[in-house]
């Protein structure tokens, strides 16, 4: 067993954690390996020195021992290189970080060297209630990927070509035979010289700089329908950024965010009005003009009309998005009691007074009290 620094080469403290002293081990094996490292010789000594390192320290016992003793028995590397009394835990690593490679390269190599949809998105846009009722056109700018006009999407110069990488053969994973005393392991990864694409472009397009796709500024006008609610999207298919490889385009999804109103409330497809009116108005009835979302309405006041009272207009709310239904507009009535008077408003008041006016029938406003609480 050598006699090196074991903390020392996996870089971490002699007080780190089994995940800390996991998590070092598996940076420096990546960076290391002979498969990955441009300096072959160098890097299978570092990868040997490496594992026996982790062998050691990812074993408590082996790793007590150490500590102890600055030594460990047999275990760890056998002289002539072998894999003697490697843990398990040691060997589920390799096999999960190399193996797993070789897995994940071949899907990876699968999903580049074929069209890559383009990503989706999203837009926000205020609007007035007033604008979700009638409907509304806008106009947005955003940026997006688009494919490159000079290069065609291919990222290469125009009248160049696109060569397999000489690396992988065009396969797009770099494969490594090894002789081990366990047998012949065969261990692969996307290929670093083409990033898993199995080609490369010796002249890429000046325009893009090889990506096959530029940055652009578009406008557009969206068509907002009557009757969206806040937080209703609109999907424009084809519109979000351009594919990869030939594939078809993302789409844009525009978001509404409707702003309160000063006046009106919408609860669904109903909209909600406050009128105020007065106390002459409320006791003789009339004629009252409301307000709605269409312009004003008239409706008929009742005589004896209460505070609170809400009056319903049918078919005068929200129109719905999926057909000809309509909403209705409520009017809540608000009696509104004046703070000042003129000498001769307080006349005519203490009159209507005097008159039995200022008096409140008790039984039928007990009467109302007990069919608020009575059991449905």
């Amino acid at each position: 067993m050598a006699t090196n620094d074991y903390y020392e080469t996996l870089g971490v403290a002699r007080d780190a954690s089994a995940d800390e002293i996991k998590k070092a081990y598996r940076t420096l094996a990546r960076t290391h390996h002979p498969d990955v490292a441009h300096d072959k010789a160098n890097a299978e000594h570092r990868f040997k020195e490496i594992n026996e390192a982790y062998e050691v320290l990812s074993d408590p016992n082996k790793r007590a021992q150490y500590d102890r003793f600055g030594t460990v028995g047999n275990g760890g590397f056998e002289p002539n290189g072998g894999f003697g009394g490697f843990s398990q835990g040691g060997f589920g690593d390799i096999f999960d970080m190399f193996f797993g490679e070789m897995r994940a390269g071949g899907q990876a190599q699968a999903r580049r060297n074929g069209p890559v949809r383009g990503s989706d998105l999203r837009y926000d846009i205020e609007i007035s209630l007033e604008e979700a009722f009638s409907g509304a056109t806008k106009e947005i700018t955003f940026a997006h990927l688009t494919r490159c006009d000079t290069c065609q999407g291919s990222g290469a110069e125009p009248n160049t070509l696109i060569v397999p990488c000489e690396r992988c053969g065009g396969s797009g994973v770099a494969r490594m035979v090894r002789q081990t005393p366990l047998g012949q392991f065969v261990t692969q990864a996307t290929c670093a010289a083409c990033s898993g694409e199995g080609q490369v472009i010796p002249h890429p397009c000046q325009a893009c700089g090889g990506r096959g796709r530029r940055e652009v500024d578009r406008r557009l006008s969206v068509k907002i329908p009557a009757g969206v609610d806040d937080g209703s999207r609109i999907r424009i298919g084809g519109s979000g950024e351009a594919g990869i490889h030939g594939g078809t385009p993302g789409d844009l999804y525009v978001y509404l965010n409707v702003t309160a109103h000063p006046l009106f409330r919408r609860e669904g497809l109903d909209t909600y009005v406050d009128v105020p009116i007065s106390f002459p108005q409320a006791a003789l009835g009339g004629t009252l003009t409301i307000p709605s979302l269409e312009g004003d309405l008239s409706v008929t006041l009742h005589p004896g009309t209460q505070h609170g009272t809400t009056m319903r207009l049918r078919g005068h709310g929200m129109p719905s998005v999926r057909g000809s239904q309509r909403g209705d507009h409520h009017a809540v009535v608000h009696i509104v009691v004046p703070t000042k008077l003129t000498k001769h408003q307080r006349e005519l008041l203490e009159e209507y007074a005097h008159a039995g006016g200022g008096s409140v029938d008790e039984r039928s406003f007990l009467s109302r009290v007990r069919d608020a609480f009575k059991p449905d």
